[in-house]
């Protein structure tokens, strides 16, 4: 068995699943910014009923993540840590602002200006968390953060920023507003359901512009993903099956499946994560750190998965239990569902 890539892969399945719930939730403050019309005020009660119970929960994915690439890839998490320090700060004071603001905005008692205060800066920040976190992963496949022979970094502090992370930073911003956005119309109600419709197409469509301006940037300025999109014997299955789940979930929302399209989101999502993990393989920096070069010893990565399996069973138990018991509500069952 491969250990390294085993690690590699659990780290990558926790970030897919943070993009399906801690993403969705960032997107859900992207909505509270955008929320508009006669209905503002139901739109925004709807994001925070929808993400109030759970949000807290959903970080547990990233800090996933991050105890992974601690523990099985030690040389990398410092290389990362160094080299994108400024968006990694800025991603941070983004999470940690987003939900103090959100849980003030609930229970401060200070007026109707307070509460608007308060919500500006929860849906300020959940723009700007995505925008750092996909500019990050734009910036890990770019090839500009160079390292020397004992793993310092070449570049200057903004040697990250280029058009190509700025076009993943939109991309990772438009796909959690897009899959908030479907996740919502399961939720919602009468009008504000077709509100919350018109906008997941409309980001829907801002996804797709993202990610055709990023596949084409990646051209020059991140030649190893644009191999993986393009040359890979994966990549032509790997591009029909996320357009299929793109069109279904199109479809679905025009038909008013809203379940379906749900699910076809997720997978969408889901495909775009793991087609950057396969186009990145076997760098987790490129072009200086790979698997291999930044991996733990054997022992450590061995017990490193045992613990992430002995965790698993009372992890993902726990979770379900939250989701079933604040997420299951008595609605109408949609009956093209």
């Amino acid at each position: 068995m491969n250990l390294q890539l085993a690690v590699g892969a659990t780290a990558l399945l926790a970030l897919v699943a943070y993009a399906l719930s801690g993403g969705a939730d960032l997107g859900g403050g992207i909505w509270d910014l955008l929320a508009s019309g006669p209905r503002k005020r139901e739109q925004r009660a709807l994001v925070e009923q929808a993400i109030g119970p759970i949000w807290e929960a959903n970080h547990v994915w990233l800090i996933l993540v991050v105890t992974v690439l601690f523990t099985g890839f030690p040389p990398a998490f410092a290389a990362i840590s160094t080299t994108l320090f400024v968006p990694l700060t800025v991603l941070l004071v983004g999470i940690v602002l987003r939900g103090a603001a959100f849980t003030f905005r609930a229970y401060d008692e200070g007026g109707v200006a307070v509460e608007r205060r308060w919500g500006l800066i929860f849906s300020m920040s959940s723009v700007l968390a995505p925008l750092m976190l996909g500019a990050i992963v734009g910036a890990l496949s770019s090839g500009r953060l160079r390292l020397g022979p004992a793993g310092e970094p070449l570049g200057g502090s903004m040697a990250w920023l280029s058009w190509f992370s700025a076009a993943t930073g939109l991309l990772a911003t438009a796909l959690f507003a897009f899959l908030a956005a479907v996740y919502l119309t399961v939720e919602a109600r009468g009008e504000l359901l077709e509100d919350f419709r018109r906008r997941a197409i409309a980001a829907g469509v801002a996804t797709f512009l993202a990610a055709a301006t990023a596949a084409g940037l990646s051209w020059r300025e991140s030649p190893l993903v644009f191999e993986g999109l393009t040359a890979r014997a994966w990549s032509l299955p790997l591009h029909a099956v996320t357009g299929m789940a793109a069109v279904g979930a199109f479809w679905a929302l025009v038909t008013r499946r809203f379940v379906l399209a749900r699910f076809l989101a997720a997978a969408q999502a889901t495909l775009i994560v793991l087609g950057w993990g396969a186009s990145q393989y076997p760098y987790l920096l490129v072009p200086d750190v790979t698997l291999a070069s930044a991996a733990a010893p054997p022992r450590t990565l061995a017990l490193l998965l045992g613990a992430l399996g002995l965790g698993a069973l009372t992890l993902i138990p726990s979770l379900w239990l939250l989701f079933r018991v604040f997420k299951r509500r008595a609605r109408v069952a949609d009956p093209h569902g």
